[in-house]
């Protein structure tokens, strides 16, 4: 592979870009002379306020290393060993984080429930919490949110709010798993606090690292309660950063003055561009509604082949096994969808 291939930006996954400017920014500030560690330093305290004022009330927000602890230290917060997780049979919770939410839940369950284009049906809560209520059942306790979705697409807040009541009807805590929220944001155009407190979400894990910057994730409670010695389990889960300002610095720069929205916006955008270049090539489908940053499409397998021959690093099997993944990021150019789709176009046959 040549070095211009190795140096291009792909769309394997939105972490494969790196930091952006306003993230590295804060972090050299950050640098700057000694502060206070285990998260007493006034960034952390900066970027904790500035999300309580995105989400215009008065959370509990904890900074953790990586979506994997946000969503399964949280999940554990909601949950006794005895409890049970619903979400979709596609959440990351289910999929991608390697038992981690039973692991630290010390034994709750994941139960998966079923829906169209990654969403969860509201009858599916119904039906699982009404297919068993004996002893030797995992009482259902949590019904966990994937905001994006993990084939991109997103909930309406009239969505959210019909799950969320669902939920409440059963005695239900609603997470939020939001590793892509900043895309849902700007593809809905609604108040942060609108698609999450408001609706009925009880804790959100927000998500950064898609977004631009270098490493850590916020756990946000809206229900204060709920963040009951948290702190402790932070710890214990291996997640309190002894220089916690390296965490929580990049947040400023992101949400000071709205880069966390235009690199969202971006990303939508480049997802779109290549929505609609992909759509001119008769031999590749779309597989789900393209509504933030990711486009899932069906590749015949030679020219998948060849694509990555040519350089392309992309995911298949992602979802299900026919499926590629193509995610934008906040720095990925028109340049380089266009260059993605002529490739692909050549190798199809759709130039002939």
């Amino acid at each position: 592979m040549s070095f211009a291939n190795q140096s291009r930006r792909q769309f394997a996954s939105d972490n494969y870009a790196g930091v952006c400017p306003e993230a590295w920014a804060t972090m050299t500030e950050a640098n700057a002379g000694h502060e206070v560690g285990y998260g007493d330093d006034t960034w952390t305290a900066k970027a904790a306020n500035l999300i309580r004022d995105v989400f215009e009330t008065k959370c509990e927000v904890f900074f953790v290393f990586n979506g994997t602890s946000a969503n399964s230290l949280s999940l554990a917060s909601l949950c006794q060993p005895y409890h049970s997780i619903l979400c979709h049979e596609l959440a990351h919770v289910e999929t991608a984080e390697c038992g981690a939410p039973e692991f630290f839940s010390n034994g709750s369950k994941v139960l998966l429930l079923g829906g169209a284009n990654g969403k969860i049906n509201p009858a599916e809560i119904d039906r699982a919490v009404h297919k068993r209520d004996d002893i030797h059942y995992p009482k259902p306790r949590v019904l966990s949110l994937t905001q994006a979705t993990e084939v991109g697409t997103v909930y309406s807040l009239a969505e959210v709010r019909e799950l969320a009541g669902v939920a409440r009807r059963f005695g239900l805590r609603v997470h939020m798993d939001g590793a892509r929220f900043a895309n849902a944001i700007v593809a809905l155009n609604v108040a942060p606090a609108d698609l999450t407190w408001r609706a009925g979400v009880d804790v959100l894990c927000f998500g950064m690292t898609k977004n631009g910057i270098a490493v850590g994730e916020a756990v946000v409670f809206f229900d204060r309660e709920l963040a009951r010695e948290f702190d402790y389990r932070c710890k214990q889960g291996g997640q309190l950063a002894s220089k916690m300002r390296f965490l929580s610095a990049p947040w400023v720069g992101m949400l000071k003055d709205g880069a966390w929205l235009r690199h969202a916006q971006h990303s939508n955008a480049m997802a779109k561009r290549l929505e609609t270049g992909l759509r001119g090539i008769p031999s590749v489908q779309i597989a789900y509604p393209v509504e933030s940053n990711g486009v899932f499409v069906r590749i015949p397998t030679a020219v998948e082949k060849r694509m990555h021959e040519r350089g392309w690093k992309f995911y298949t099997g992602v979802v299900t096994p026919d499926e590629s993944r193509l995610m934008c990021s906040w720095d990925t150019t028109a340049g380089d969808v266009d260059a993605f789709v002529q490739d692909l176009r050549e190798l199809t046959g759709a130039n002939s």
